[in-house]
């Protein structure tokens, strides 16, 4: 049943507001909350290619570390956001960033493997919680006509954060033999400052409508976007779904492209950039670390590429021409026998400039997919998909370039940017005229 709305005289939905000082608190919070998870996840490959020696690192534990992050952030994200869709958004988007920045402390004084290994988990759990989080309030407070951008902003921040914790673990691998714990000690500094300006953050119009408390949520609006706007006249009072829901015959196909094209994205993504410098080593490059900026630089310019591209093009051409196109970037290293030094990084750059463009989508495409009701736990379980694919990718990466060769680890790289083109060909909607706030296509 519709909700019984205040009375009132506006005229305007508070999602056509012009942009105020609120939507500038949430998105900055947003956007430094990125930063912090890239920077975090970023920062691990160089410290342990620093660390290995003094924490006694083999193949198993490189893997292990490497991916603890991404299995932290999987379980987080997988739990995280049925609660948020229960409890509301504003606690979990407003508590994250505290649990980085005394993780990120406590990184500084591990004495052995196992306790980095358990810190990087924690540090994937509250990543897990922030991403389920951070893109559903930023997407529900954000004008519907600056969402998208809005949204794309995020993953421009992300990438900065990972390619900054690479330039800076650059410039402090040359300080002396606990190099690796200072540069893991930095990643405290944009969790702190994402703390500071999240605090007093409201909670989401749309969850609060969607528990039947309009009431709260038009003060809300009235108090932080000002009193001549007014909630959705259409809106209607939605209990939370769960998994079940997912996966029901309406959101079923939503649920598994969701799914499917971020774990393809970051199994290749993740995989090649946390243990790049090995990777290069193994293609024979003189200096892997500064090909590693090369790299990094690529992935930067990518995402501004990606930023321009993501009103401007269909959502599916995106997603399956993006996917194609690594695949034939890397398919290229694997095929080349003896591939020269300048054609490798060729190849690699454009792999990263490509998939970097493309991971805009992994913020604007699955707040698109589902509902306001399901987007938390939809959101979270694209989320844990993917991280699944970035933590299995990355344990195994070191082992099988150990054993089989790094032919044989690009070669897994393709196989998973091919599956994501075809599933996404097949069955990816276009959603690229929809709202957030609107409910996704039918299956």
């Amino acid at each position: 049943m519709p909700q019984n709305f205040p009375e009132r005289k506006q005229k305007h939905c508070y999602e056509e507001a012009a942009f105020c000082r609120l939507h500038r608190k949430v998105i900055g919070g947003g956007m430094l909350g990125q930063f912090s998870d890239g920077y975090i996840l970023g920062s691990i490959g160089i410290s342990m290619s620093l660390a290995t020696g003094a924490l006694s690192l083999d193949a198993w534990w490189l893997g292990l570390i490497g991916a603890a992050s991404l299995v932290g952030l999987m379980l987080g994200s997988l739990f995280m956001g049925p609660v948020a869709d229960h409890i509301g958004r504003k606690r979990i988007f407003c508590t994250t960033m505290a649990v980085f920045t005394l993780a990120s402390v406590l990184q500084f004084f591990v004495t052995d493997a196992t306790e980095l290994f358990v810190l990087r988990l924690i540090l994937g759990l509250a990543l897990g919680a922030d991403y389920a989080v951070g893109l559903t309030i930023v997407s529900e407070w954000t004008p519907a006509r600056l969402r998208p951008r809005a949204l794309s902003f995020l993953m421009i921040m992300w990438v900065g954060g990972y390619v900054s914790a690479y330039v800076v673990g650059y410039c402090l691998q040359f300080i002396g033999g606990d190099a690796w714990r200072w540069i893991l000690l930095t990643c405290a500094v944009p969790s702190a400052a994402a703390m500071i300006v999240r605090a007093g953050t409201p909670e989401s119009p749309s969850w609060l409508i969607g528990k039947g408390r309009a009431d709260e949520a038009q003060a809300l609006v009235d108090r932080f976007i000002g009193p001549g706007y007014c909630l959705p006249p259409q809106a209607l009072a939605a209990p939370s779904a769960g998994w079940r829901e997912l996966f029901s015959t309406r959101w079923r196909k939503n649920t598994i492209v969701g799914g499917v094209f971020f774990a393809c994205q970051v199994i290749p993504y993740f995989s090649l950039s946390i243990f790049l410098p090995q990777v290069f080593k193994q293609l024979g490059m003189e200096d892997p670390y500064t090909s590693g900026i090369i790299f990094n630089l690529f992935l930067f310019l990518g995402v501004l590429l990606g930023t321009w591209l993501i009103d401007r093009i269909s959502r599916r051409l995106f997603l399956t021409g993006s996917f194609y196109l690594c695949a034939a970037a890397l398919l290229t290293m694997t095929v080349w026998q003896g591939i020269p030094t300048l054609w490798a990084l060729i190849c690699i750059s454009t792999f990263s400039f490509i998939i970097s463009a493309a991971s805009v989508l992994e913020f604007v495409y699955p707040p698109e997919l589902f509902s306001t009701e399901l987007r938390g736990s939809g959101v979270g379980f694209c989320v844990a998909c993917s991280r699944i694919g970035g933590a299995g990718g990355t344990f195994l990466l070191p082992i099988v370039m150990e054993n089989f060769g790094t032919v044989a680890a690009l070669s897994g790289c393709v196989a998973a940017l091919l599956l994501g083109g075809v599933v996404c060909q097949l069955w990816a909607p276009e959603t690229g005229k929809k709202r957030a706030g609107q409910a996704a296509a039918r299956a």
